[in-house]
């Protein structure tokens, strides 16, 4: 039986995974720090920054999905991300491991149409930087033919069990749960690309499941025809019969907040993402796998119902 091991259990997406490789019968571990206690599977409580803790982590993984995440803090980024990168490839090489790559779209910086799995990396933001060089750190391993690994690449995410990540959740969503007015970020009259949270763990089992999938970027599912910020909050007011008017923060807005607040200042330098059309193309992964991405339509309304 294959072992399919999870480094960021707990996570955003590996709470969307998990299920997926329960359903399937496989056989589990989940890593992290202080991992919670779960009957399914097995748990290892591990610092993927620490290369001897990483590699006890991945022993005997037939598959192993990097789907981490770190404080959205540029020092911490700088400092952790090219650890954890080396380790992990390590490791799988140590151990003949499969190796998937949970990623975003950082390292491609501003586009101007839209983004796909041969998009030049052009960071403009200091965490683009430290993406792209961990990306190409990974490709170099795949191209040499060092590692059987593969980049699955989302765009920003929004829907059930995205509450703590995804942008939409927070903002819109929560917001008109309270009974406030929905905000959007940067431009709510340019269209802006979101994955829907679910159909993540089907995409990434499906990866794991497919061996000419290795080698290769991927872009997740993603609905086509991206909707703009007022066409999704006037969805997702529908659905949770509240008012459809929208606040937008502003650039400037965001850059007075960060003086004041880290979290924000750390939003200031990627806010092009917001500002301009963001624009996520997976029809290489919806034609390989037959696939077809939840519709904002429907997702709009599954989220909706999660939060009434």
């Amino acid at each position: 039986m294959k072992l399919h091991t999870i480094l960021g259990a707990g996570g955003t997406v590996s709470n969307q995974l998990l299920p997926v490789l329960l359903e399937n019968k496989e056989q589990v571990r989940l890593v992290s720090r202080q991992p919670a206690p779960n009957s399914h599977a097995e748990v290892v409580s591990a610092d993927i920054t620490d290369y001897p803790q990483t590699l006890r982590a991945i022993q005997g993984s037939s598959v192993v999905y990097l789907l981490a995440g770190l404080k959205y803090d540029i020092r911490v980024w700088r400092e952790s991300w090219p650890k954890i990168i080396s380790n992990v490839i390590n490791a799988c090489k140590a151990t003949e491991s499969k190796l998937i790559f949970f990623d975003n779209v950082y390292m491609y910086g501003r586009v101007d149409g839209i983004m796909t799995e041969t998009t030049p990396f052009n960071p403009v933001s200091r965490k683009g930087e430290v993406r792209a060089a961990i990306a190409s750190q990974l490709l170099h391993e795949m191209n040499t033919g060092n590692l059987q690994a593969q980049i699955a690449r989302a765009a920003d995410f929004y829907g059930p069990g995205a509450d703590k990540t995804g942008v939409p959740n927070m903002l819109v969503f929560a917001n008109l749960k309270k009974g406030k007015k929905a905000q959007w970020l940067g431009n709510a009259n340019v269209p802006h690309s979101f994955t829907y949270i679910p159909d993540t763990g089907k995409a990434l089992y499906l990866l794991a499941n497919r061996d000419n999938a290795f080698g290769q970027t991927w872009h997740l599912p993603t609905a086509a025809n991206p909707l703009t910020g007022k066409q999704f909050v006037q969805q997702a007011a529908a659905a949770m019969q509240k008012n459809a008017s929208v606040s937008v923060i502003s650039s400037w807005m965001m850059q007075l907040g960060g003086l004041f607040n880290r979290n924000i200042a750390e939003l200031v330098e990627m806010n092009y993402q917001s500002v301009y059309p963001y624009l996520f193309d997976s029809s290489k992964f919806n034609a390989e796998f037959g696939f077809t991405p939840t519709s904002y339509a429907e997702g709009i309304r599954a989220t909706a119902d999660v939060y009434r």
